[in-house]
C-alpha cells in the first residue's frame, strides 16, 4: 500500500484520478489539495464519489505532500514548478500532468509557455511519461511528466512508421479534433454549450502548446529530423480526442497492418483493428485505451492512420496512473483496465 496525495484536485484530470485511484487496491489517499475548496468534502464537489472518496480537501503543505509516496500534480502550467524541487528533495516521487517537465529546453519551454522555467535543472531529469516508448526508465523515474491528449494519440500513431523509416519525416500531417473538457474545468466562451454546440472549429494553427512536445517525442525515435503540420479542432463533445495522420511512404513498405500489430503486440492499452476499420471516440471513453486503424488509400504512397484516446484518461489521469503501477511495480493495467460504457 502506497500514500498518495494530489495536488490541485479539482478540474476534470483530477476528478478522474480520484474516480479511478479510489479502485486501486495498493493505494491509500492522504491528502487530495484545493486552496480555493479546502475545507469542502471532495463528495460535495463532485457527487459521483460519494461513498468512494470521504476526504476534505486541504490547501497544499509541502511537509504533508513529502510524506506520500507519490504526489501527482493535476495543475494548471507553471504550478507544478514551484513545488516539486522542494518535493524531490526529500525523496518523493512526482507524476506531474501539466507540461511543466515535458519539454527538455528551458529556452524552448518558455517559448511556448511566456514565461521563465524555474526549475529548468530537472528539466533533463524528467521522464516522459509514454509507457509504450520509455517503460523500463519511468520504473526508476522520480519525476514523471505525463505526456499531453494530443501528443499521446498523434505519437502512438506516428511511431510504428517512424521507428522503421517508412515515412517521410519531413512531411508529417496531424490533423486533430477534441472534446471541450481538453480546456479544463473553467469559465471560458469558447466551452459554453451556446458556443461549442453544432460547431467545430480550427484553433492555434500558427503553433499550438503541443506541438514542439509532439516534435520532440517523434525526433527521438526518428533517424532525420522532424517536420509537422499540427492542427487542432475543437469538436462539439464533451470528451476525446480523434486524430488522423498523414504520411508520405519513402519505401515499399509491405502489409502497413502487420506493421502496426508486431509494434504493439504487447502493450496493454494500444488497440489496433482491423484492416479497414474506422476507431471512434466512443469506444474509448473513460478507457486508457488508444484504439488505432491504418489505412493506405487506393494503394498510393500516402498512409493514413487513425488514432483515438480519452483526452481525460489514456490523456491525462489513467496515463498518469499507468506510470504509478511501473514505478511501483504494480500490474500495469491496476485500477484503470476499464471497458467504455455505450451508447
Amino acid at each position: 500500500m502506497i500514500k498518495v496525495g494530489i495536488v490541485g484536485a479539482t478540474g476534470y484530470t483530477g476528478v478522474e484520478l480520484l474516480r479511478l485511484l479510489a479502485n486501486h487496491p495498493q493505494v491509500s489517499l492522504d491528502c487530495v489539495t484545493s486552496r480555493s475548496e479546502a475545507g469542502t468534502m471532495v463528495s460535495s464537489l463532485f457527487p459521483n464519489l460519494r461513498g468512494h472518496v470521504d476526504q476534505e480537501f486541504t490547501a497544499p503543505d509541502v511537509d504533508r505532500l513529502a510524506s506520500c509516496d507519490v504526489v501527482f500534480f493535476a495543475t494548471p502550467h507553471c504550478v507544478a514548478m514551484a513545488m516539486v524541487p522542494e518535493l524531490i528533495k526529500r525523496g518523493t516521487r512526482i507524476i506531474d500532468l501539466s507540461a511543466d517537465y515535458r519539454l527538455r529546453n528551458a529556452t524552448q519551454w518558455q517559448q511556448w509557455y511566456n514565461m521563465p522555467h524555474t526549475s529548468p535543472e530537472l528539466l533533463s531529469e524528467a521522464v516522459y511519461g509514454l509507457p509504450e516508448v520509455n517503460r523500463e526508465v519511468i520504473r526508476d523515474a522520480q519525476l514523471i511528466a505525463v505526456p499531453g491528449c494530443y501528443p499521446t494519440a498523434t505519437q502512438l500513431g506516428f511511431l510504428p512508421l517512424l521507428e522503421q523509416g517508412l515515412i517521410d519525416p519531413n512531411h508529417l500531417i496531424a490533423d486533430t479534433k477534441s472534446g471541450v473538457s481538453g480546456a479544463g474545468r473553467k469559465a471560458a466562451i469558447g466551452a459554453l454549450l451556446a458556443e461549442s454546440s453544432e460547431n467545430m472549429t480550427a484553433y492555434a494553427v500558427s503553433g499550438h502548446r503541443h506541438l514542439p512536445e509532439i516534435t520532440q517525442g517523434l525526433n527521438d525515435v526518428s533517424n532525420l529530423p522532424v517536420n509537422l503540420t499540427f492542427v487542432p479542432h475543437l469538436t462539439p463533445m464533451i470528451r476525446g480526442i480523434h486524430a488522423t495522420l498523414y504520411g508520405q511512404l519513402t519505401q515499399h513498405a509491405g502489409d502497413l497492418q502487420t506493421v502496426f500489430e508486431q509494434r504493439y503486440a504487447d502493450e496493454p492499452f494500444v488497440d489496433v483493428l482491423p484492416a479497414g476499420s474506422h476507431p471512434s471516440t466512443r469506444t474509448v471513453r473513460g478507457t486508457n485505451v488508444c484504439r488505432i486503424a491504418v489505412h493506405q488509400p487506393q494503394q498510393s504512397n500516402t498512409v493514413v492512420v487513425l488514432s483515438v484516446i480519452d483526452n481525460l484518461v489514456k490523456g491525462a489521469s489513467g496515463q498518469a496512473i499507468q506510470n504509478m503501477n511501473l514505478m511501483f511495480n504494480f500490474p500495469e493495467t491496476t485500477a484503470i483496465n476499464t471497458i467504455a460504457a455505450l451508447p
